[in-house]
């Protein structure tokens, strides 16, 4: 009982933790250690969900769930089972399991309709899209509305509009096609899908989509911080409030958009944001560590 017990409490402490993580404002001078802590998290409560009622299943054998699984195995090979574990123990067993097939099954499901949907784009602009030289290495929309994207995958496309062309100047551009390739460098898509699986997995909790939102928020905000790296602040905030007057921005099924999130706040942050909070980001990362270590353990021994 002891082992379902600290899965029980890791749950709680992936709760509490994402609590703090969504109402924390270091996260934004630190995105990439905030998305490091929020994965962590992600990966502790996915592990901890799945450890529960398998410990409930096993409390009989009173061993760590991995050493407490393979001596289930055994038993069953040689058609026994020790007293305390009956059909109720078994199906707590088998739920633990069917957590797991479903993550697992959602995850795969995600990442095929990403790809699906990757694969739709890409096509689509070998039709409709064209190369201009006043933006090397990307493709170009003849679209009157705002637009700027990262389409990710293995040849990983980024794509402006030409009202985006309208709208920016020299400078703004050459940081908004910096951020877009920020995105598809660091494979923030693959950074979004667990959370996406999640909250198609667990619809109806809350703070998963909380979650998700938060991640969402910090890719951009990281892609942010490696475009001013290049670009100082001033150009790349000149862009988000020129995406913010447009209005209209398209960002198609599968990408990542400039424009997408909360461009009031990532421009208020690139003009007053101080250094990252190392202590802060350090102590958060080494909680978020040991949360997912926890099931971790357990799971392996």
């Amino acid at each position: 009982m002891a082992y379902a017990v600290h899965f029980g409490v890791s749950v709680l402490a992936c709760w509490l933790t994402a609590l703090v993580l969504a109402g924390s404002r270091w996260t934004w001078r630190s995105p990439r250690v905030a998305i490091l802590c929020w994965q962590a998290v992600g990966l502790a409560v996915g592990l901890s969900a799945m450890g529960l009622p398998i410990a409930l299943g096993l409390a009989a054998y009173d061993r760590p769930t991995g050493s407490a699984l393979w001596a289930l195995a055994t038993d069953l090979g040689h058609g026994t089972l020790p007293v305390g574990v009956g059909a109720i123990h078994l199906g707590l067993v088998g739920v633990g399991f069917g957590i797991g097939a479903v993550l697992l099954t959602t995850t795969v499901r995600s990442l095929h309709a990403a790809v699906r949907a990757q694969r739709r784009h890409r096509d689509l602009l070998t039709l409709v899209a064209r190369r201009d030289p006043t933006v090397p290495g990307a493709l170009v929309l003849d679209h009157p509305s705002a637009a700027a994207y990262c389409l990710p995958g293995v040849k990983p496309r980024v794509v402006v509009s030409a009202g985006t062309l309208d709208l920016l100047d020299r400078a703004e551009l050459a940081a908004v096609l910096t951020h877009e390739r920020a995105h598809a460098q660091e494979r923030h898509d693959l950074v979004l899908l667990p959370f996406t699986a999640l909250c198609r997995a667990l619809p109806w909790v809350r703070w998963v989509h909380d979650a998700h939102e938060r991640v969402a928020l910090l890719v951009e905000m990281r892609a942010d911080d490696k475009a001013r790296e290049l670009h100082a602040e001033a150009p790349l905030a000149g862009a988000l409030r020129r995406f913010a007057a447009a209005g209209t921005r398209i960002t198609p099924a599968g990408t990542l958009g400039m424009g997408d999130r909360d461009l009031d706040v990532r421009v208020q942050r690139l003009l007053e944001s101080g250094p990252p909070p190392r202590l802060i980001g350090a102590a958060a990362l080494g909680v978020a560590t040991t949360l997912a270590a926890i099931p971790i353990s357990l799971f392996l021994s």
